[in-house]
């Protein structure tokens, strides 16, 4: 089959129109499930924004507080050898 063949079988099968319709119930059901998904992804991501905003202002107070960068102070003292 030759490239004009298929796009002429291509042709053909785009030009056959389908008596076959979609029922008008079916239509409002998928675009009513399609608005709650939608509604849904929404909320979803912007619970994921919250929550990253969240953490992010949480680590940033803790390492505010805890200063995980300074050392901490010796709790022993060297032993004193030259007496």
């Amino acid at each position: 089959m030759s490239g004009s063949d298929r796009e002429a079988a291509a042709r053909r099968l785009l030009e056959q129109t389908s008596s076959r319709s979609v029922p008008p119930e079916i239509h409002a059901e998928a675009v009513r499930r399609g608005a709650r998904m939608l509604r849904r992804r929404a909320v979803a991501r912007r619970l994921l924004w919250l929550l990253m905003f969240a953490a992010a202002v949480g680590f940033t107070v803790w390492a505010l507080t805890a200063r995980p960068w300074v050392e901490p102070p010796s709790d022993t003292t060297p032993p004193l050898t030259s007496w």
